[in-house]
C-alpha cells in the first residue's frame, strides 16, 4: 500500500466547526447541483447512448471545475474527466470528485449513478456528498476523528455499520461482470448477489438498507471510493482494501483498486473468506465497477 503523506496525522486532520459546515455545504450543494444538471441534459432526450455519457460527463466535470477551483483556488483538485497534475501533490486539501459515476447506467436511462465530491485532508478522508440524482437525494458524511456525522438531504435513513447483519447477507455486484471468486466468497458466507450499477451507488444500498457487503478487486480509481468511503465511515463502516489496509487519497497514481465495505463485527470474517474464494489472487486488470 501507498504511504499515507507525513502530515496526515490527528493534528492535520482538523477543521473549525466553522469550516465543516462550510466545506460540507459546498460539497452538498456542489454534487446536488451537477447531478440536477446531467438530470436535465437527460430528459431532454437530445442525446444517446455514448454521446449522451459524453455529454453528461463533461457538462458536469465543467461544472464542478469551475465551482470548487472558483470557492477554493488554493485547493487541490482531482477528477476523472480532467487531465491530472502533479501540483494537487503538494495541496494538504484536495477534493476528489468523479462528476458522473456510472456514465453507463446514466446513459441507460437507469437509477443506479451517483456524482461523488469529497474532500481530503493529508491524504485522508474528511468530507463527503454522494448525490444520487434519480431520487434527488444527496448522502452526505464529515468523518474527521471525534467529527463523524452523516446524513441525507432528502431525510432518507442510513443505517450504521453497528447495526444487525441479516443471516443471509446480500453482496452487491458488478451489473456486467461477477468473477468466479466472487460466487465462491457468496457460497462462503451463506449469501445472495445482488446487481447495481456505480461504486457510489452501490455503497449507497448498503447504507440504505438493501445490501451488506460490498467486495471489489480490480480496477478502482480515487475517485470512484473517496466520497462514498467517506460517508460510510462518518456512519460506522468498515472500509479498506482486500487485506484490511486502508486506502491513501492524493497519491501520485490515482489507482487504489480494491474495495471492502462492510459492518465492522464482520470485517475478520470477510477478509478470511476473500483470501478463501481467490479475491486476492493476481488477475488482469479491469475497469467495470
Amino acid at each position: 500500500m501507498e504511504s499515507l503523506p507525513a502530515d496526515a496525522d490527528t493534528a492535520g486532520m482538523t477543521l473549525t466547526d466553522q469550516e465543516i459546515e462550510r466545506d460540507l455545504a459546498f460539497a452538498i450543494e456542489a454534487a446536488h447541483t451537477a447531478g440536477r444538471r446531467v438530470m436535465a441534459l437527460r430528459q431532454e432526450g437530445r442525446w444517446q447512448g455514448k454521446t449522451l455519457a459524453d455529454v453528461g460527463d463533461q457538462a458536469a466535470d465543467g461544472f464542478l471545475q469551475g465551482f470548487i477551483r472558483g470557492r477554493y483556488p488554493e485547493d487541490g483538485l482531482l477528477s476523472e474527466e480532467t487531465a491530472d497534475s502533479a501540483e494537487r501533490l503538494g495541496k494538504h486539501r484536495t477534493w476528489i470528485v468523479d462528476p458522473l459515476d456510472g456514465t453507463q447506467e446514466y446513459s441507460e436511462g437507469r437509477a443506479d449513478w451517483a456524482v461523488h465530491v469529497a474532500l481530503t485532508l493529508g491524504g485522508r478522508c474528511a468530507l463527503a456528498a454522494v448525490a444520487l440524482p434519480a431520487s434527488d437525494d444527496v448522502l452526505w458524511g464529515v468523518c474527521l476523528p471525534g467529527k463523524e456525522r452523516a446524513g441525507s438531504s432528502a431525510g432518507s435513513e442510513l443505517l450504521r455499520g453497528s447495526s444487525e447483519q441479516p443471516s443471509r447477507p446480500r453482496i452487491v455486484v458488478s451489473r456486467s461482470h461477477t468473477p468466479p471468486w466472487v460466487e465462491r466468497f457468496a457460497r462462503a458466507l451463506g449469501g445472495e448477489l445482488v446487481a447495481f450499477g456505480s461504486a457510489g451507488y452501490k455503497v449507497s444500498r448498503l447504507l440504505a438498507g438493501e445490501a451488506d457487503i460490498y467486495a471489489h478487486t480490480v480496477g478502482l480509481k480515487e475517485w470512484d471510493t473517496c466520497a462514498p468511503e467517506t460517508v460510510a465511515r462518518a456512519l460506522g463502516w468498515h472500509v479498506s482494501k482486500l487485506r484490511g489496509e486502508e486506502h491513501a487519497y492524493n497519491q501520485k497514481n490515482p489507482k487504489n483498486h480494491e474495495l471492502l465495505v462492510c459492518r465492522p463485527a464482520w470485517k475478520e470474517r470477510l477478509l478470511a473468506a476473500l483470501k478463501e474464494s481467490g479475491a486476492l489472487e493476481p488477475a488482469p486488470e479491469r475497469v467495470k465497477k
